[in-house]
């Protein structure tokens, strides 16, 4: 008798067909999750009396950091090998592979230079806190995507329970994209309370600060419920994600550090 915990997946990646062109549920979900990036930044800078932020340019500047920088490191972290024999393979995107901690990197070089043109004489680090919200409720709406891919598989179960892949293998397997993306959430509902609450936009860096450790904190952990994405990482007992997670969790508690030394230096004087 089959078991009632374990749930088939067969999901068409395949929105919609025009002629040649296909239009992508995982493509949809970028889209998404910048189009929401977009509207909340309005609203929080709006709450900062900064109107004059050119929202629009740095929502698009920072999507083409983003991919650009994702790209590259699925490339170069994951499957080295391939991509250097293979160089014009790295502008393939449509074949998928891409690495949200390369996709920060991009995001921060993308904000930074695009910040001076369009949001002149706001501190980076407030412009950072303002997205730090919408960018971990990108992340779940991103990660729902590779879900719905059948993509970042996690790790097989005793049998009983999990999720079958049907277009991949019919092993029962943890979830853990839905994990993920939950983990992003909840990391977005806590950044909320900080904002409405804490008055965290006044403690420059703060909110950054607490999406790096929480979100790279999640990563982290739950790197050990996926497969190996990295070939050479089999069987290592730290991931190629865990060890490109640390150093952002380093970032943001010296981030968060930051913002209450300012804080006590302020309420001293």
């Amino acid at each position: 008798m089959p078991s009632p915990w374990i749930f088939h997946w067969s999901f068409d990646p395949v929105a919609a067909q025009i002629g040649s062109l296909a239009i992508h549920w995982y493509g949809l979900c970028w889209g998404l999750a910048f189009l929401q990036a977009d509207y909340a930044s309005q609203k929080m800078l709006a709450r900062l009396g900064r109107q004059d932020v050119d929202v629009g340019m740095l929502t698009l500047s920072t999507m083409v950091g983003t991919i650009v920088g994702a790209r590259l490191a699925h490339c170069l972290f994951y499957d080295p090998a391939f991509y250097l024999s293979h160089p014009l393979k790295i502008f393939a995107i449509w074949e998928g592979g891409m690495a949200s901690h390369g996709g920060v990197l991009g995001f921060l070089f993308a904000i930074a230079w695009a910040a001076r043109r369009y949001a002149p004489g706001l501190p980076l680090l407030t412009l950072l806190d303002v997205v730090s919200l919408p960018a971990s409720l990108g992340g779940a709406i991103v990660r729902m995507a590779n879900f719905l891919n059948s993509e970042i598989l996690g790790v097989a179960t005793s049998g009983s329970w999990g999720v079958v892949f049907d277009r991949i293998d019919p092993h029962p397997r943890i979830p853990v994209q839905l994990c993920e993306a939950a983990a992003y959430a909840l990391v977005g509902l806590v950044l909320f309370w900080q904002y409405r609450s804490r008055g965290a936009l006044a403690a420059a860096g703060r909110m950054t600060g607490w999406f790096l450790v929480l979100v790279f904190g999640a990563r982290a952990v739950l790197e050990s419920w996926k497969m190996p994405q990295a070939a050479y990482e089999a069987g290592a007992a730290i991931s190629v994600g865990q060890w490109l997670s640390l150093p952002f969790v380093l970032l943001g508690i010296g981030l968060v550090l930051r913002s209450r030394r300012a804080g006590q230096i302020r309420n001293d004087t």
